[in-house]
């Protein structure tokens, strides 16, 4: 459906299992689909199963083109529109499609201009990805780099302040850390952090701070706290109601 919404795909044909009920989300999707001339077809379930290798389908299945990946001025692009300071979030070498397609779910969540991938050894936009990120990912603009490093550069080169998240010794917490700058927010692997020279590259380090008995957050938690910390620091700019269920209790 965020995709069908998004609309920045090419939209190929809509699969679709036999029998499904065509109620809620699912008739809204075969409305839109109609709407933009989509091909629909109807298939036997262990068809559609075959399909997407064996993921959780829930009766459909949208063939699209290849993501559609944009430079780094596109992102600058966004922010410059808004009015706004650039917000962006780099993400250096994440492995799970999970981490990565949660962080996308928040950092469209708190506004995040774009998002900057580096293209080898990380995860793209997948469609593990697209799930996981409930489909935001199809609304934000994330670009794929060839090298994290020089795209960093080119950011500083631009007055954006680089702070990488990071678990070190006298590394200042995060609520101590002007966040209300033009700013880029690095996120390094799980397990691993940032690579040396992407934390040599950083303009600053800040840590979370915890007191229990665990001394690490999974990193798309963190990257959560980080991104909602720096909407805050900007006055919760754009804010609006979450969707979330029984919000006015």
């Amino acid at each position: 459906m965020e995709s069908l919404r998004a609309g920045r795909r090419k939209f190929e044909s809509l699969v679709v299992a036999e029998r499904i009920e065509e109620k809620g989300i699912a008739l809204e999707i075969l409305q839109v689909a109609k709407e933009r001339g989509i091909a629909i077809s109807r298939v036997q379930r262990r068809i559609l199963d075959d399909v997407v290798n064996g993921a959780n389908h829930q009766g459909m299945a949208l063939r699209v083109g290849d993501y559609p990946y944009v430079d780094i001025e596109d992102v600058l692009q966004v922010a410059a529109e808004r009015d706004e300071k650039p917000f962006i979030l780099l993400l250096d070498l994440l492995k799970d499609p999970q981490n990565v397609g949660s962080l996308i779910r928040v950092a469209d969540a708190v506004g995040i201009h774009g998002v900057i991938l580096q293209e080898r050894r990380g995860v793209g936009v997948t469609p593990s990805v697209v799930s996981a990120s409930s489909g935001a990912v199809e609304h934000l603009k994330v670009a794929q780099v060839t090298n994290l490093v020089q795209a960093m550069k080119e950011l500083k080169e631009k007055d954006i302040w680089l702070v990488g998240l990071d678990v070190a010794p006298n590394v200042p917490p995060l609520d101590k850390t002007d966040l209300n700058i033009a700013l880029g927010i690095v996120m390094g692997s799980e397990g691993e952090g940032m690579r040396r020279l992407v934390r040599d590259t950083c303009d600053m380090r800040v840590t979370i701070p915890m007191r229990g008995k665990v001394d690490s957050l999974n990193v798309a938690t963190a990257g959560a706290i980080a991104l909602y910390a720096a909407w805050q620091a900007r006055g919760w700019r754009g804010w609006a109601f979450a969707n979330v269920p029984n919000l006015e209790k």
